[in-house]
């Protein structure tokens, strides 16, 4: 029987499309210029919708031309590949897009961009004024410049981020395999699970981290990671084979349909739960937890017992329960050196000794996020 149509998907007018390094380069490295024209054919007939698209590919376009056989597992060399192969990526972007009359603007980005709110307000007015400019922004990671951001996922986070950051009405991801399945794909006996309505539906499923092609960083674990943030904030996501782009961004039953879970939520909160790096944390007493989680209730000095770390105010932090167990993450209200002389203690206390500044939370309830119930 014939899937039904995704009718949120076939009416979706902004899309973020993400491909991966394995379906854009050969094994050795070089970039697959049919591939990168099949893709590009597809895009630029997506009448009426614009596309954002987050393409893999710098490292393993810069491993030939550095006659690197494989991808190198040292920091200082993946940049360099970077460097290199980011300059072809978007050379055969561009020569590709302009067989049709249009442009392309890239875009690198690094967790920063999606973690600081000034950051975070500043892409998205580049990448809304490369949509009035009819521009089509090809967005990446920032390798050349990341650390640990190297690793954020093969690009497939940045994806779902940059999904809710344009305001997206659905997401593709594509790899080199044709969906999700509830197991190997490569023995027998496993079957490609066509709809995802839920975390109860994967339980059980056998996910696998490995890309076949050996130039990626991630596997099927961050696409369904990936998958989890955007429908998690209303966004409806496709995982698909890159060769079957056009079907999935027509609605057709390809692949494997993600079905929103959430509602879209501040976009300060899905940096925070998602993209932040927490600068430190405090630890709360158990009434404090569950004014959080149960009450909605703001952070007060009333309820802490300990922080660690070092911080300003402003920054991301996580909040721990008595067993150290992150509860939530927000941003914080106070230098990590004012704290120690506020635990335990009531704003109107610290008012009258140390001045009204003190007489405020912690951390705001609008500026937190729980990270469980």
């Amino acid at each position: 029987m014939a899937a039904a149509p995704r009718q949120d998907v076939s009416d979706a007018r902004r899309i973020v499309v993400k491909i991966g390094s394995s379906s854009l380069t050969t094994a050795a490295g070089g970039l697959d210029a049919d591939r990168v024209d099949a893709l590009v054919d597809v895009l630029v007939k997506q009448d009426g919708r614009q596309i954002v698209l987050v393409s893999s590919g710098a490292i393993a376009a810069g491993l030939a031309p550095l006659g690197l056989a494989r991808r190198p597992s040292d920091l200082p060399r993946q940049q360099a590949a970077a460097s290199v192969g980011q300059g072809l990526l978007l050379a055969r972007y561009t020569a590709s897009f302009a067989r049709y009359g249009r442009r392309v603007g890239q875009v690198l980005l690094t967790s920063d961009d999606t973690s600081r709110r000034a950051h975070y307000r500043n892409a998205y007015r580049t990448l809304d004024q490369l949509f009035t400019l009819g521009v089509v922004p090809v967005v990446n990671e920032n390798d050349t410049v990341a650390t640990d951001e190297i690793r954020f996922g093969d690009n497939d986070r940045l994806a779902a981020l940059v999904a809710h950051l344009v305001r997206a009405d659905l997401l593709v991801l594509l790899s080199d395999v044709d969906g999700l399945y509830d197991g190997d794909p490569a023995k027998p006996g496993t079957s490609r699970i066509a709809e995802v309505t839920g975390p109860e539906d994967l339980a059980g499923v056998e996910i696998g981290r490995a890309g076949r092609a050996g130039v990626g960083t991630g596997g099927m674990v961050t696409k369904v990671e990936a998958a989890a943030i955007a429908t998690g904030a209303g966004i409806p996501v496709v995982l698909a084979s890159a060769s079957r782009v056009a079907d999935a961004l027509s609605g057709a039953g390809v692949g494997t349909y993600f079905r929103p879970t959430g509602r879209r939520s501040a976009g300060r909160l899905l940096w925070l739960a998602h993209a932040s790096t927490p600068r430190g944390s405090v630890t709360l007493d158990a009434g404090a937890v569950r004014a959080i989680t149960e009450r909605g209730s703001s952070l007060l000095p009333a309820g802490i017992t300990g922080v660690s770390g070092e911080f300003t105010a402003g920054e991301p932090i996580e909040l721990l329960d008595e067993s150290g167990l992150p509860v939530a993450r927000g941003l914080v209200n106070f230098d990590a050196r004012e704290i120690p002389r506020l635990i335990g203690r009531s704003t109107h206390d610290l008012a009258r000794e140390l001045g009204p500044a003190y007489e405020r939370e912690v951390v705001h309830r609008d500026d937190l996020v729980l990270l469980r119930a």
